[in-house]
């Protein structure tokens, strides 16, 4: 997938990059492999660019970047004193009825790149969940976590019974459209495809302030796949 790194980019100002991150794309260069990452693609639009924080290389939305390091270290710094509000949209299987559902359960990363819920030895972290939307058997969730550890929403959400459509590392089911619709026909010889190939999770909103303390909220587009799904669950309810 050839990426071309302006069109990305939702707002530039004379401090940050806000940039629309597609999925299957790391956010930083990984050790093995020459794949394109948000971090080579912005350096080569500004070469000062850095990452003020990531997202799975399957999640989708919205990443700050800034342009030069004070941007960096006044995000860093909103980022370590949990002042940078983050809204992340998820598909979960289920029914639920979240209206400001606080999940504090403490999270300890594995050696395989997995975590689990660890009361003892896990890190501290929160997220509040809300319901957006339902459909027939799943639901729309709006997540705001409060803190910043990996895999938190995919976990939480999975502590809720609510696991993300196609994230089977944490009980989210593949989704199909014979799951959805009522007397479906696969055409002969033809293996059905899923409705979306990765974890249905996006970074949709970011707001926070910028160095002359004025608010910034920037929002991201749902990508294509995304957009298909939301598009079938409506159809099918």
């Amino acid at each position: 997938m050839k990426l071309h790194f302006p069109d990305l980019i939702l707002r530039e100002t004379d401090d940050y990059l806000l940039v629309n991150k597609p999925p299957h794309v790391s956010t930083l260069d990984e050790r093995l492999g020459t794949a394109t990452s948000i971090i080579r693609l912005a350096k080569a639009y500004w070469p000062e660019a850095q990452v003020c924080h990531r997202l799975d290389k399957e999640t989708s939305g919205i990443l700050a970047i800034a342009k030069h390091p004070e941007a960096y270290r006044h995000l860093s710094m909103q980022f370590e004193h949990r002042e940078v509000k983050k809204t992340y949209h998820a598909v979960a299987k289920g029914l639920h009825q979240f209206e400001g559902v606080g999940v504090y359960l403490p999270i300890l990363p594995l050696n395989n790149g997995l975590v689990r819920i660890d009361r003892e030895e896990g890190k501290e972290a929160e997220t509040i969940f809300i319901t957006k939307e339902t459909f027939r058997q799943h639901t729309l969730v709006e997540c705001f976590p409060l803190t910043g550890r990996m895999h938190q929403i995919r976990i939480h959400l999975a502590a809720l019974k609510a696991p993300i459509v196609a994230d089977v590392s944490y009980g989210g089911p593949m989704l199909y459209l014979s799951d959805l619709k009522r007397n479906f026909n696969l055409k002969k010889h033809t293996e059905e495809q899923p409705l979306i190939n990765r974890v249905a999770l996006h970074a949709f909103a970011l707001t926070f302030n910028n160095l002359q303390g004025e608010e910034l909220h920037t929002e991201a587009p749902y990508p294509k796949d995304i957009t298909a799904l939301l598009r079938q669950l409506r159809a099918n309810l």
